[in-house]
């Protein structure tokens, strides 16, 4: 692949306008919450958004949206509102048959009453998936940082928690751990051929179960109940068996993909399986020798028997390493990786959302020639400010919990994080926190981007908060009891 620029021309300057620009991210961020039947309870997607009678749902409170704002307002000491908002969600959890356990994609309250959007509104009909599994995860992140136990172990929180499992953990004609969604399940909500079992929702499925895990162990030591050690003892097999499988079938490495190429195909029988999904070695592309160099790694983007997606995914390999999915040594190659290929994921507006983007008929025959999905904009291949925090707080929590095993490594890796900070700080403003950014490099705001983002701008808060603030906390993001 072509390097769009040199190491040289991502240089840049730290800007005398640090503590101005944060004070007023902190005021547009104080505007976008909104309050549900009289408490603050979210933020609607975005400041500047069309007027409700154009039926656009920027004013809304989207669940997706709303992860970052409610790491935010713990890391403040805002406990009541995140309460507040998961106590909503959880009034909303879905009880119709199809969708029953369903947490709602977006809500909004009008003339005193909630409405709710389960897909039904949305462009293209599909229920957001990442919604659902985002709930128990900000529910536990609460538990743990505010100790309130009592609201854990709540009839409402238990009962939430069980719906929420017998959905995603339910028989079906699919034998391995994973969850299989249609495409635009989650936050890539466009047609990008990600159908399947997609990396973002099986390492959210992941950090799902671990959190529904404590929320039940919490009720656990306050009463004992047979049902409940049974689903603790299903939970803690499927997570297992969740993380080895995507360990072996997604996690690729320079050796790892010179195995696979030299793998047996069109293997029958059951102890043969060297090749389990007839992988041919003419779907592994040439790309992969220079984007894996000799020492990194990451998580393909999907496994479908015959068609691996070998392109990167940022959210998904950055959760993985706050859920504690990959091994303390497969994420530091994963940085090895961010690193060796900055010029792609981070570029002049850090980071890029997938890598490398859909061209010409593939395009076309896989997006349906969407112009939203345009090659390097939007989720194909275009740059989310949003995206940063998850990657920044997973280096930070590596470093925190292993800063002596390479040192050598994570000096780099924390020079970049702080580029890319300052990188933000310097163009976020005048770009007016747009949604997204366009092109090879990221420069150009993207040509359908919302102005004055939610999710942008308290990204950005996360970063500062994580590097300037009290890098200490995020130690809040282990989902370790």
């Amino acid at each position: 692949m072509s390097r769009p620029f040199s190491q040289e021309q991502l240089r840049i300057r730290p800007s005398s306008r640090e503590e101005a620009v944060v004070k007023v991210a902190r005021g547009h961020f104080e505007r976008t919450l909104v309050q549900i039947k009289g408490e603050l309870a979210g933020s609607i997607a975005a400041l500047e958004h069309p007027r409700r009678s154009e039926a656009v749902n920027y004013g809304e409170v989207f669940l997706r949206d709303n992860v970052p704002v409610m790491v935010y307002l713990l890391l403040q000491g805002r406990h009541r509102i995140v309460r507040n908002f998961l106590t909503v969600c959880l009034e909303l959890q879905s009880s119709t048959y199809q969708t029953r356990g369903v947490f709602p994609t977006s809500f909004i309250e009008s003339e005193g009453e909630l409405i709710a959007d389960y897909g039904q509104r949305s462009i293209g009909r599909i229920t957001s998936v990442d919604a659902s599994l985002w709930w128990p995860v900000l529910c536990w992140l609460y538990v743990k940082h505010s100790n309130d136990r009592d609201f854990a172990s709540s009839q409402a929180v238990q009962r939430g928690v069980q719906l929420l499992l017998d959905l995603v953990l339910h028989p079906s004609f699919e034998g391995t751990p994973v969850l299989f969604v249609p495409d635009c399940a989650f936050m890539i909500d466009r047609p990008m051929d990600v159908w399947g079992a997609p990396l973002e929702v099986e390492v959210l499925l992941y950090g799902c179960l671990r959190s529904c895990c404590h929320l039940m162990e919490v009720a656990q030591q306050q009463q004992e109940s047979q049902v409940l050690d049974q689903r603790l003892v299903l939970t803690r097999q499927w997570l297992h068996d969740l993380r080895a499988f995507l360990l072996k079938h997604y996690w690729v490495t320079s050796k790892t993909v010179q195995l696979l190429r030299r793998r047996p195909t069109e293997q029958y029988g059951e102890h043969q399986h060297e090749n389990e999904f007839n992988v041919q070695p003419q779907v592994i592309p040439p790309w992969l020798q220079d984007w894996l160099n000799n020492r990194g790694g990451y998580l393909i983007g999907n496994m479908r028997t015959g068609r691996p997606d070998f392109r990167f995914y940022s959210l998904g390999n950055s959760l993985a390493c706050l859920f504690g999915l990959l091994s303390a040594p497969q994420q530091r190659a994963l940085f090895r990786l961010v690193l060796h290929n900055r010029q792609h994921l981070m570029g002049q507006m850090p980071m890029r959302i997938c890598h490398p983007p859909m061209e010409g008929e593939e395009w076309r025959d896989k997006t349906g020639s969407d112009p939203k999905n345009w090659p390097w904009s939007y989720h194909n291949g275009g740059h989310w400010p949003s995206l940063l925090w998850t990657f920044g707080a997973a280096v930070l929590l590596h470093d925190q919990r292993h800063h002596q095993d390479d040192a050598v490594l994570l000096a780099p890796v924390r020079a970049m994080l702080e580029e890319c900070y300052w990188r933000q700080l310097n163009q976020l403003p005048r770009q007016q926190w747009a949604e997204y950014f366009d092109g090879p490099t990221g420069t150009w705001v993207g040509q359908q981007a919302r102005t004055f983002q939610t999710w942008t701008i308290v990204g950005f808060l996360l970063m500062h908060h994580l590097l300037r603030v009290d890098p200490g906390a995020v130690s809040l993001l282990d989902l370790e009891s």
